[in-house]
């Protein structure tokens, strides 16, 4: 039977399932501290790249696609084990090998959830052999495998093994999922002979117009740990390594899906292991290619290069969940890893403070720009005058000179948020996720996003490691929501979203998200009269306060009640207005004005109304509120399932 137990490997703390493949296949999520994403199965199957679905090394599917596509996409390896004058072939993690063979599947999870390893034991021919995914932040993804010899004599193996459907660099997802087989046409991996480097390119770039649109970026793999193996870049021999065991160098292969396999003979002493590496990276330029070829040949001591920054980045990571108190030690290691996770996933979600409470210049002065560039000019002598680092309490010691409530406002707003990422994955794929931590030239971006639920949420259990950013999430809250009282589809660091008409797409569909408004705000005022007592009287009649201009009206009473499933109008002319003033403007322009032109401001007290009042308006005596703007639930189920509000 399966079950989960703690264990100890090479120091580290894994959580494995034993028998894995006696339950049905379930999806997982490997992180990094980086911008790696990896999304995968029980079963092997999986999706991984950098950033964002634009950057796959493996096709961004979904989930059910994913799963099914463990014989053909990731990790392959296939062993011709000689024992007692005969030969066995043995395909681990296969379907292949299932019946043939006495084996025990077996599945680790590192604590941190930044590293997976699959494991199959074959009792029959004494052997086992595990292969783990992590990450290097220099490198891209590591991919270790390990034979293990059980038995007391030496075994010979001829081998086979690594990884399939690599993608080509400069191809998205969706021309992934739509014109694959185009894709495939354009394929063309090679192989560096020296250095043992497979480049996965395009022979051109797919347009369908007659210019030129040459393909200058590429994925990569190379590999470590055996001497003088024979490479393939494809997967058009491994059948007949099977049946053989020979293969033939390949060094150029147009047309096909790209693949990278390193095959040897070796023999694997009585009770002792032989491991080796293949690295992957993607999206890299021609500079860098060639810098890594150098490396390759030139640097003896890279394997251990590679090592040292697969564990920094598991440092950094662990650094960056401490820093949201993730670190608990109790006398319940399994409940202590819970926490770590769930505060993991929180940051992951609405992102960690850059650097505690300091702040960069150049940041800010690049958010002010993007959010107002009347006020980014007007102030733009203070802004310099600034250090290039400074605190968020030093900037309220400034700010007591500036009488300007728009610059004031923005101040607020502004939090060095990192890590920040959308929920999306597989099981989800209309959620868009992107991790952006650089830039091209690997400069640092600070960045956040999340629908409305989702960034408050997380921002209410993050403010209790940075209680001093409480008036900058409350600010964001009120200053997102609408002048009927409602809030629009998504907070980013430079504004706000909102959902829009797709006519090609069933999923496609708007509405006001009105569903935890109350209780999140509610939590925040709370948190501020705790940590502040008297700080929320001084803001109330404040006027630096906005409103959201989101091109949603809701219809007319009669409307409501003649269909009360289609509740809200979305104005087209309005939507191109707000965008082409944003554009003008910056993202103040998606503000609501006045009759004068201006932004319309207000203070604490009337926001409060105003979204108090949306719901006391919509209240039916015995029976609660009416949720008349086409969300009415806290999820996508219960959405289907609500009925008439």
């Amino acid at each position: 039977m399966s079950g989960l137990r703690q264990v100890s490997i090479d120091n580290e703390l894994f959580f494995v399932i034993n028998h894995v493949d006696q339950l049905r296949p379930f999806f997982m999520s490997i992180v990094s501290e980086s911008d790696h994403w990896m999304f995968i199965s029980s079963n092997g199957g999986l999706s991984a790249g950098r950033r964002n679905a634009e950057f796959a090394l493996f096709p961004y599917y979904t989930d059910d696609k994913i799963t099914e596509s463990t014989e053909v996409t990731g990790s392959k390896s296939v062993f011709r084990v000689s024992k007692n004058g005969t030969t066995y072939v043995w395909e681990p993690f296969s379907i292949r090998s299932e019946n043939l063979f006495n084996i025990s599947r077996n599945l680790y999870k590192h604590e941190h959830g930044h590293k997976v390893m699959f494991e199959e034991i074959n009792h029959d021919l004494e052997l086992s052999f595990r292969y783990s995914w992590s990450s290097s932040d220099t490198f891209g993804f590591v991919r270790r495998s390990t034979l293990h010899n059980h038995s007391q004599e030496e075994t010979e193996i001829t081998l086979l093994d690594g990884i399939q459907n690599v993608m080509p660099a400069c191809i998205g997802s969706y021309t992934q999922n739509f014109y694959s087989n185009l894709v495939d046409a354009y394929k063309r991996t090679e192989l560096d002979t020296a250095s043992g480097l497979g480049i996965f390119a395009l022979s051109a770039i797919l347009v369908d117009k007659a210019e030129p649109s040459e393909a200058l970026k590429a994925n990569v793999v190379w590999s470590y740990g055996l001497d003088n193996p024979t490479y393939l870049i494809s997967s058009k021999q491994v059948e007949g390594f099977r049946t053989s065991g020979t293969v033939s160098l390949e060094k150029d292969v147009k047309g096909e899906k790209g693949a990278y396999f390193v095959q040897t003979t070796l023999t694997v002493g009585g009770n002792s292991e032989k491991s080796w590496n293949l690295v992957a990276n993607v999206n890299q330029n021609q500079s860098a290619v060639i810098n890594l070829i150098h490396r390759i040949g030139s640097e003896q001591d890279l394997p251990a290069s590679v090592s040292a920054d697969i564990e920094e980045g598991s440092q950094r990571l662990v650094a960056l969940n401490a820093t949201a108190d993730a670190l608990q030690r109790t006398a319940d290691p399994l409940r202590d890893s819970r926490h770590f996770s769930n505060v993991l996933f929180n940051i992951m979600r609405g992102g960690i403070f850059d650097h505690d409470y300091q702040i960069e210049k150049w940041d800010f002065s690049k958010y002010l720009a993007q959010a107002s560039k009347a006020v980014y000019t007007d102030h733009a002598e203070f802004v310099e005058e600034l250090p290039e680092t400074f605190t968020l309490h030093d900037l309220r010691e400034h700010l007591a000179s500036v009488s300007d409530s728009h610059f004031q406002r923005l101040c607020l707003e502004y939090m060095p948020l990192k890590f920040s990422r959308r929920h999306g994955d597989p099981s989800r794929p209309w959620n868009q996720f992107s991790i952006n931590t650089r830039n091209e030239d690997g400069s640092k971006v600070l960045d956040y996003q999340g629908n409305w639920r989702d960034i408050f949420q997380n921002w209410e259990a993050l403010v209790h490691a940075f209680p001093d950013f409480i008036e900058g999430m409350i600010a964001k809250f009120l200053n997102a929501s609408t002048f009927d009282g409602y809030n629009p589809y998504r907070v980013t660091k430079d504004g706000f979203d909102w959902e829009t008409i797709e006519p090609d797409d069933p999923w496609s569909y708007i509405g006001y998200w009105g569903d935890h408004q109350i209780i999140y705000l509610l939590k925040f005022l709370e948190f501020l009269e705790l940590h502040q007592p008297g700080r929320l009287a001084e803001l109330w009649t404040q006027k630096m306060f906005v409103y959201a201009d989101v091109p949603y009206r809701i219809k007319g009473y009669e409307d409501l009640l003649a269909n009360p499933k289609d509740t809200i109008d979305f104005d087209h002319e309005s939507d191109l207005k707000i965008r082409a003033r944003r554009e003008e403007l910056g993202a103040d322009g998606a503000l609501l004005v006045n009759q004068q032109g201006t932004i319309h401001e207000v203070n604490f007290i009337e926001k409060i109304l105003a979204t108090v009042l949306s719901k006391l308006s919509n209240f039916i005596p015995e029976g609660g509120i009416w949720m008349n703007t086409q969300r009415p639930e806290w999820n996508d189920a219960n959405n289907a399932l609500v009925g008439n509000g």
